[in-house]
């Protein structure tokens, strides 16, 4: 059991797939990975299996949702973690708690994800055609750390093929839902921040963090909208994981 919290679980990331609708026979679909809660140290022997893996994968898009660091002296670790990903591959973030909570410069922050072929995304949405398709990314601010504002950051949406919104904590999905009516679809929501409890018992997380409300692992659904919940891929408080394995997520949009 410590060998599996102290390292398997950390070290054997999980990867989940699923498609979101059927395909149409011709049309390719559109790879999006989700990356979240890294927590990055260091760039150790975990974290370069992460990089195989999202070679492997190989992607269309890359979206982290969160937490990418949790002190201000990790930037340049982000940025070395950054630059071993293919730099064809465009990635987008948004905002975590710990970001707000280890006193992180945000404009050096997303200064790091620019030159990176990365767009840090505060309360706003960016829209990419890859391929024949259109897929418009909404990113809110962090809710427990920072002002999500859903009316602002649907300002700059104008329609696409298909419509993420990446939102951290997951607590604030009823909100994010409510907001949404009468102004937008989304296909999903894509959260984080539980960890996946990170540490629990037969199935059962004892401690969640602030702002995960319900939620704690994989899909949900809140009215017409669908919610998943990553486990994501690093730790927070203990540097252990039991019955949650880090994961990332891979979401196939058929034509």
């Amino acid at each position: 059991m410590l060998l599996d919290a102290c390292w398997l679980e950390q070290l054997c990331i999980e990867v989940n797939e699923f498609e979101i609708n059927a395909p149409t026979p011709g049309i390719p679909s559109l790879r999006v990975l989700q990356i979240s809660d890294l927590h990055l140290q260091s760039i150790s022997y975990s974290i370069t299996r992460l990089v195989r893996v999202i070679a492997q994968l190989q992607p269309d898009l890359l979206v982290f949702t969160g937490d990418a660091i949790d002190k201000a002296e990790n930037i340049p670790v982000l940025h070395d973690f950054l630059q071993l990903l293919p730099t064809n591959l465009q990635k987008v973030a948004i905002l975590g708690n710990w970001e707000y909570w280890g006193n992180i410069n945000i404009a050096e922050l997303g200064s790091t994800y620019s030159q990176n072929t990365c767009q840090l995304l505060i309360n706003q949405t960016v829209t990419y055609r890859i391929g024949n398709k259109t897929i418009a990314l909404t990113g809110l601010d962090d809710y427990v750390g920072g002002s999500p504002d859903v009316p602002a950051a649907l300002q700059t949406y104008s329609g696409s093929d298909y419509h993420i919104l990446l939102n951290h904590c997951p607590a604030y999905t009823t909100t994010i839902v409510q907001q949404l009516a009468g102004r937008s679809k989304v296909d999903f929501i894509l959260s984080g921040h539980t960890h996946g409890g990170q540490i629990t018992l037969a199935g059962f997380a004892p401690l969640l963090p602030r702002g995960s409300g319900k939620y704690v692992r994989g899909w949900y659904q809140e009215n017409a909208t669908r919610l998943y919940v990553s486990k994501g891929i690093g730790t927070s408080v203990v540097p252990l994981r039991f019955g949650a394995r880090a994961e990332v997520a891979l979401f196939t949009l058929a034509g």
